[in-house]
């Protein structure tokens, strides 16, 4: 725990949560999610060494790496099979099959280390119905594969199948995973992938773990899939993220067992907001939820459309999954890369912890989190796929109150200063993506104003401070306010006000050159009190700001004005 302390303290980037999650392996690893590519979505059944470095070359000379994503995972299907099961090596571990693999991993991970890169692997739990056949022995111990098999029953495997489980009562267990890690670890594994993965194999993820650790190597140990949830905080401890719900791919291409395009749909991406929703507590520095691939590059054919691509992307940045791409990197469109390279939408998936979900209605949803600096980042979803929606969120619902300054993140854009709530009417599948950085409120009490025609009362309920001001019923009453501003331009104010009459008191605001008319209509009683916002320029130190009457009702009761500095 020490080492992921020391680590968040380095961090500048990390955001502030009123509560941290379980506490996290300690290994060191996986401070923030990882980024890359992994095998399965595009390559499938058929990896091999030339085509693992068509993708890993591809990850260089599109610029991705250079904005993080260095992890190049070679997932299942790189083994050799016979009618047993897994073929083995002398020690009882999985062969790799030299047909596709004629230099071996060894070489491969070198040709992508060379890249600047980083290589990834993958594994399931148990030991192979043809090790224990032979009766391989155990690297390094007099034991031998029958001594640490259960053979009377298997574990899940997705390729070859028979794999026995272990006797974790039997030493000669830890030392056969230590050895086939150790085997890894002198291949240049820094990422592994261990599938399979349920609430029956705790005792495999802990001796994999201890197995990792032991060889010296800093590996990213990643668990899959469809992790349940009730063990999460286990699979915290042990491991750097895990998978938290099945397969994104849908499996309905048209090559052998649903590869090809499309590799997903809508459906399996939204699934995810679910589940992001439940597992949220249990993301931080060290340990992450993984949603699974993300599926942007290969333009439309991937099964999703643009703005379902850009909504998948804000969302795997919003909840801080790991960004491991599953699509095929020699065929990038020029549309994806502008996605994937977006240094806006990289910046809120590392900077270090899971947004919350805060709207739920519907096809309408909006997710929040707060950054260290104090912005809060707010995505707002049309998760249908028909029907253009307006979806709203109030900055009190994000967590805060007051104006606030916003940033469209996906074009970079200002949208300027929003008082208190913010709406975007938005495409099926679209999303709008926004920083708001709440600006400092300064309050200025009318009754300590310049009062011309008018007096500081105190005779109706609700106001501010000592009292209000109530204007005589002329034109021309004012009230003059003397803020001061922190530096130039434009500022957000919000003038409060009742109006016990039902006659509109317009009043004019000027401040340094400009003038502004604002109706303040009846509030219903004069202890009713509501509020005006506009905007004006300011300059730095200070300025005046006056609020005139500009008929013979004179103005409206007049409590405070709040000023956000610019």
């Amino acid at each position: 725990m020490k080492a992921v302390l020391s680590a968040l303290a380095l961090v500048a980037a990390c955001l502030v949560v009123p509560a941290g999650p379980a506490a996290a392996s300690d290994n060191g690893l996986s401070i923030r999610p990882a980024m890359g590519w992994s095998s399965w979505s595009f390559i499938r059944r058929w990896p091999d060494e030339n085509k693992m470095k068509a993708q890993a070359d591809a990850l260089v000379s599109s610029g991705l790496a250079a904005k993080g994503y260095v992890y190049v995972n070679l997932d299942d299907f790189y083994q050799k099979c016979d009618a047993n099961g897994f073929a083995v090596d002398s020690y009882g571990r999985w062969a790799v099959d030299t047909a596709k693999f004629p230099s071996g991993i060894k070489a491969l991970a070198d040709y992508v280390h060379a890249k600047g890169l980083k290589f990834g692997f993958y594994v399931t739990p148990g030991i192979a119905k043809n090790a224990v056949t032979a009766n391989t022995p155990i690297e390094g111990t007099s034991y031998r594969a029958r001594d640490i098999a259960d053979t009377t029953q298997t574990h899940k495997n997705y390729n070859c199948k028979n794999m026995y489980r272990l006797k974790f009562s039997h030493p000669g267990t830890q030392a056969f995973i230590n050895s086939w890690a150790n085997q890894m670890a002198s291949w240049g594994v820094d990422y592994l992938k261990i599938d399979g993965v349920d609430a029956t194999t705790i005792a495999d993820v802990e001796a994999w773990d201890r197995a990792l650790r032991q060889t010296g190597r800093p590996i990213n140990f990643a668990l899959s899939n469809n992790l349940p949830i009730a063990q999460a905080t286990t699979w915290r401890r042990l491991a750097n993220s895990w998978r938290t719900q099945g397969d994104i791919e849908c499996y309905c291409g048209s090559g052998p067992n649903g590869s090809g395009y499309p590799l997903t749909d809508w459906a399996h991406v939204v699934s995810r907001f679910n589940s992001a929703a439940s597992w949220q507590p249990y993301a931080g520095p060290g340990g992450w939820n993984d949603y699974d691939s993300l599926q942007i590059g290969n333009g439309d054919q991937v099964g999703l459309t643009a703005d379902q691509r850009r909504s998948h992307m804000t969302h795997w940045a919003m909840i801080a999954s790991p960004l491991l791409l599953g699509t095929d990197l020699t065929a990038l469109t020029s549309v994806d890369l502008a996605i994937l390279r977006n240094d806006r939408l990289i910046a809120v998936n590392q900077d270090g912890v899971a947004a919350q979900r805060i709207v739920n209605s519907g096809v309408n949803q909006v997710w929040r989190k707060r950054e260290s600096n104090g912005d809060y980042i707010v995505a707002l979803y049309n998760t249908g796929t028909s029907g253009n929606s307006t979806v709203s969120v109030t900055w009190s619902q994000a967590g805060f109150t007051g104006p606030a300054a916003v940033t469209n993140l996906w074009s970079g854009a200002s949208e300027g200063t929003v008082a208190s709530s913010y709406s975007a009417t938005l495409r099926p599948g679209e999303t709008r993506l926004i920083r708001a950085r709440p600006l400092a409120v300064q309050r200025y009490e009318a009754e300590d104003a310049t009062i011309s025609q008018g007096a500081a009362e105190s005779n109706h309920a609700g106001f501010s401070g000592a009292g209000f001001v109530n204007y005589v019923n002329v034109t021309g009453s004012y009230v003059e306010f003397t803020v001061t501003s922190a530096a130039a331009g434009n500022a957000t104010l919000t003038l409060r006000y009742s109006n016990g009459t039902t006659a509109n008191r317009p009043m004019t605001i000027t401040a340094n050159g400009t003038t502004l008319t604002r109706d303040f209509n009846g509030t219903g009683s004069w202890a009713t009190w509501a509020d005006s916002t506009f905007t004006v320029p300011l300059a730095a130190g200070a300025n005046t700001v006056r609020a005139t009457a500009t008929t013979a009702n004179g103005g409206p009761n007049v409590d405070y004005v709040d000023v956000s500095s610019p």
